[in-house]
């Protein structure tokens, strides 16, 4: 298990998984999958609504877990940590409603706002591994 907690692992590959799946859902919309698409893109969401259950969970039991990087590395990581909490509540309010005219199948909606949510749903996931990495393993 090592010096750090084992939820924060479990939170990370869950934004590892998610990324994943966003991955092989645009993959597969770009090869024309569409009944590909749906299931990976669904199965990112589940991934993604656990792991915010998952990490409300964890701090709310653990609360704030400090960054002991100190200097330049602490405003990198401010940054980081800044842009990935903004972002992640911006895709909470997009990523419904982007899967709500997919379910609706307003098909021209659906896209462009996809267009819009999914890079930024990525960037949370990996800015989301970004952190646990440097506040875990980095700088603990």
């Amino acid at each position: 298990m090592g010096d750090f907690p084992i939820h924060a692992t479990i939170n990370a590959s869950l934004n590892a998984l998610s990324f994943v799946l966003l991955m092989c859902g645009y993959a597969a919309i770009k090869r024309g999958d569409k009944e590909m698409h749906r299931k990976f893109m669904l199965s990112a969401g589940v991934t993604t609504l656990i792991f915010l259950v998952s990490y409300l969970y964890y701090h709310y039991t653990v609360g704030h877990v400090k960054f002991k990087g100190t200097g330049a590395i602490a405003y990198v990581y401010g940054t980081i940590l800044l842009t990935h909490l903004v972002l992640a509540m911006v895709v909470a309010v997009l990523a419904p409603i982007t899967f709500r005219h997919a379910f609706k199948e307003r098909w021209e909606k659906h896209k462009a706002l996809a267009k819009i949510t999914f890079p930024m749903w990525i960037y949370v996931c990996v800015t989301g591994i970004i952190v646990y990495f440097m506040v875990y393993h980095l700088y603990k």
